[in-house]
């Protein structure tokens, strides 16, 4: 099921992973491998719009649900990569309630919001489908707000307040890298940060997420009460598996020259 928005409000764990290589073939490879959702990076991916769109059609296939990071809250930003059919935006850096909710007002339609209409997207099947998208996009689309500031760490609860909110997302470079403990992710004055997003995402009945790169990470992170998970990257498989792989020919190599 990819309403990932009603499986999170039903409580339930689920996992995914960044796509930041701007490849439609990576991507379905990844889509078809079991995560859940996958996050297409716009802010730090070497991908731009333009690759956006093949991706999500790559995707369509498979089982895995597709958000996007825009660089930005403009809403010409979010309008764009959802009327490509992003199921969600993930919109970074938001300090405060008054930056999220122009995050959710680009996302949604009016009334509850003021993106524009266009009924000739792929979202919609190119109009065929636009009264059906429109009246359940509210309770489709996913408004995922990253927290990786100081500043944001002062508002959290007026953030998670507002409505079309869905996940506070913690960025763990860029928050770290604003406490003064860059990269140092069990230190203690990170891990209470991320306890207290957490708290406010559950006081108001929403889900926090996060991403790492060590899979041994995860039951620290959904001990502490988190759910919307990623872990690794499209790019990250990639090396892994090639350095991985050269190492042990490398190996190998060196063990029948070692021989002669």
């Amino acid at each position: 099921m990819k309403n990932i928005k009603k499986r999170l409000q039903q409580g339930e764990t689920v996992n995914g992973c960044w796509l930041n290589l701007g490849s439609s073939l990576t991507a379905e490879i990844v889509g078809l491998s079991g995560f859940d959702w996958v996050l297409i990076d716009l802010e730090h991916g070497a991908g731009s719009e333009k690759n956006v769109l093949s991706q999500l059609q790559a995707l369509e296939s498979t089982p895995t649900a597709a958000f996007v990071r825009v660089e930005s809250a403009e809403h010409s930003r979010i309008s764009r990569v959802l009327d490509m059919g992003a199921l969600g935006v993930m919109c970074p850096k938001i300090n405060n309630a008054d930056e999220a909710k122009k995050v959710i007002n680009g996302i949604h339609y009016p009334p509850f919001g003021n993106r524009g209409v266009a009924k000739m997207v792929r979202a919609t099947a190119f109009g065929a489908n636009f009264d059906q998208y429109y009246a359940e996009s509210k309770e489709n689309i996913l408004g995922i707000i990253q927290i990786e500031t100081v500043e944001a760490l002062k508002h959290l609860d007026e953030i998670a307040a507002v409505e079309g909110v869905d996940v506070l997302f913690i960025g763990p470079a860029d928050l770290s890298m604003e406490l003064g403990i860059f990269g140092q992710f069990n230190n203690p004055i990170f891990l209470d940060a991320i306890k207290s997003i957490v708290k406010a995402a559950q006081n108001a009945g929403k889900a926090t997420g996060i991403l790492f790169f060590n899979p041994d990470d995860y039951k620290k992170y959904h001990d502490i009460g988190i759910r919307f998970i990623a872990c690794g990257a499209d790019a990250t498989f990639v090396a892994d598996g090639a350095r991985a792989m050269a190492n042990k020919l490398n190996t190998f190599k060196l063990g029948l020259t070692s021989s002669v």
